[in-house]
């Protein structure tokens, strides 16, 4: 749910998306390891990683993974733990019983749930088209990773700095509450309330992710090295 953004960031980062595989088997070691080779091949050698919410929780397992592949990590909305981990059962169990041509539908009843108040009907309209390619098998296998997810205990090894973006009004998870938790542990990490957003907002038409990462650069990282990055 990168694509707006893409242009935005263009200016100063040249932008790459990973695109999740829809596998049934993958782990998180595995989505990791996938992601080191897209790097390596695709990526230069000064990378800034941006993920969204199971994104963020790839971005954070890679890093513990990989620090020297990383100049920083953007973290939106997401999590160093799911809580309520008996939604994790429930969930997955629900939707292999729903065909998965009715998902379009089921998202729709969820829109108030995902979505900025504000989010127009283009914004939703796009992200309803480009939903319908995310494939079934590994977006449930996505939910029994997180089953065993938990990066809590090792948030103080990450010495990269780390940009924690979190909206007020996420209704998926306790988004700011998530952000400052992991962001008091990471040694250079920032907490930054994103008021009005809901769980996805990078889509909304007036969500510019350089008004968070131009000041975050220039504060902690271009502070100590004036090189430039890339971001993915």
């Amino acid at each position: 749910m990168f694509y707006r953004q893409m242009p935005l960031v263009a200016g100063t980062f040249r932008a790459l998306g990973f695109p999740l595989p829809n596998d049934a088997s993958a782990d998180m070691d595995d989505l990791v390891a996938e992601l080191a080779t897209f790097l390596d091949r695709d990526a230069g050698p000064e990378v800034v990683l941006c993920g969204e919410s199971f994104g963020g929780a790839l971005s954070l397992s890679f890093a513990l993974a990989h620090p020297e592949r990383l100049r920083g990590l953007v973290i939106v909305n997401s999590f160093p733990v799911i809580r309520q981990r008996w939604k994790l059962f429930l969930g997955p169990l629900a939707l292999r019983l729903l065909p998965w041509g009715a998902m379009p539908i089921v998202r729709r009843f969820t829109e108030a749930r995902l979505h900025s108040p504000h989010a127009q009907p283009e914004d939703l309209h796009e992200f309803r088209e480009r939903s319908k390619q995310i494939g079934k098998a590994g977006y449930l296998r996505r939910l029994e990773i997180l089953r065993h997810y938990d990066v809590r205990d090792r948030l103080g090894e990450l010495r990269l700095p780390v940009l924690f973006l979190a909206g007020d009004r996420d209704q998926l998870l306790p988004a700011v509450a998530e952000a400052r938790y992991m962001a008091a542990r990471v040694p250079r990490g920032t907490a930054v309330v994103l008021e009005g957003y809901g769980h996805i907002c990078m889509i909304n038409h007036d969500f510019d992710l350089m008004d968070y990462l131009g000041p975050w650069l220039e504060r902690d990282l271009r502070s100590a090295d004036r090189a430039g990055g890339e971001v993915s």
